[in-house]
């Protein structure tokens, strides 16, 4: 029974305005199971009738679709001087976005800050409390395997910072995110043709995740996927790490944002009128993103995905990143497992909201 239940409600987070039918067909099920499910769950408020089809000679055939702001979850991204937050709906769409200029500090004002700002986005998509699934944040440092605290937080200089901290002023359930992880979940959540993958993130710092059979795999002692600090040029730049030569230190947005005086739009502005010194640096830097890439790929043959912030832009460079990245393939003469990230904007605070999402769809 919970079997049918499910699928009924997979098959319409996939397709709208299907009638009873149509899951009947779909699913080889017969007409009663179907009626009796779709009655429940529009009873739990989670489907609802879209509509009708057929002749107008005949009984029309009533169509149903599923209720995307039945629940939602928020998701907060933290960094060190902004804070951004959304709201995801069970279809995984953000539906209302919040940023905000905010210096990261461990202290009780930030924690209210975060609070309110959580009950701001709450406030703008209108919708009772008790629809809340949880909270998500998504933080540049390494977590524990309960979602309860950093163990390793050097970026933020935040290590042994808690779930319980951050959550101090947010009265719904809460948990904290690897942000490369969070990022990573959310592009795997939203296209389940793709069910292995490395997700790099491309933004002040570099992080990666690796997703196996549509789960984050986090290794034995929970820092799987560090692509930041695989060495790119030995004994080279220094990373804020300790060691030297770390793709972080030469793959990372801030690298040609700080170009810029830290806009990575007017960096791609400039890029595009042609200016020659910012050309330059776009070269060395997918020359070294490439590097990255192909020992990647060697690992894992599975598709890579490139995200981040760099993600808003990098679409359109990914013909030249695919060249030189099949110029290094050993055992084919292509790139096609490269794809740029569908989470154009805020893959780390949705990516975070998505993880109750999931919990609670596997759940009807």
């Amino acid at each position: 029974k919970k079997i049918n239940r499910t699928n009924i409600y997979q098959l319409l987070r996939k397709n709208e305005n299907l009638s009873r039918q149509d899951f009947v067909r779909e699913l080889q099920l017969c007409l009663p199971t179907v009626t009796q499910n779709l009655t429940e769950l529009e009873e739990e408020g989670l489907v609802t009738e879209s509509g009708s089809i057929g002749n107008t000679g005949g009984r029309r055939a009533r169509t149903y679709n599923m209720v995307y702001d039945a629940r939602v979850a928020i998701g907060l991204d933290i960094t060190r001087n902004h804070i951004t937050a959304v709201a995801v709906d069970l279809n995984g769409a953000v539906i209302t976005r919040i940023r905000i200029k905010c210096r990261f500090e461990r202290k009780d004002a930030y924690y209210q800050g975060l609070g309110k700002l959580v009950e701001q986005v709450i406030e703008e998509i209108k919708i009772s409390k008790d629809k809340i699934l949880g909270v998500g944040i998504g933080v540049p440092g390494l977590i524990t395997e309960d979602n309860q605290r950093v163990f390793y937080g050097k970026i933020l200089n935040f290590t042994g910072a808690t779930c319980e901290e951050f959550s101090k002023y947010i009265p719904y359930r809460t948990s904290l995110f690897n942000d490369a992880n969070a990022a990573g979940f959310a592009e795997i959540w939203t296209n389940e043709e793709i069910q292995n993958a490395f997700y790099i993130m491309l933004s002040n710092n570099v992080g990666g995740s690796l997703v196996i059979k549509g789960e984050v795999y986090e290794g034995d002692t929970l820092h799987s996927g560090e692509i930041g600090h695989i060495t790119v040029i030995p004994d080279g730049r220094k990373c804020y790490c300790g060691q030297k030569g770390c793709m972080d230190a030469y793959c990372s947005a801030s690298v040609l944002s700080s170009r810029t005086d830290g806009n990575l739009a007017a960096f791609f502005k400039l890029l595009n009128a042609g200016d020659q010194d910012i050309k330059k640096e776009w070269e060395e830097y997918l020359n070294y993103l490439s590097i990255a890439v192909n020992n990647v790929h060697a690992l894992f043959d599975c598709s890579i995905i490139v995200g981040g912030y760099m993600g808003e832009y990098i679409e359109d460079y990914m013909g030249d990143l695919k060249d030189l990245v099949k110029n290094r393939n050993t055992f084919e003469d292509n790139a096609d497992y490269l794809k740029a990230c569908r989470y154009k904007k805020e893959a780390i605070a949705a990516g975070a909201a998505l993880n109750f999402i999931s919990d609670f769809i596997s759940t009807i």
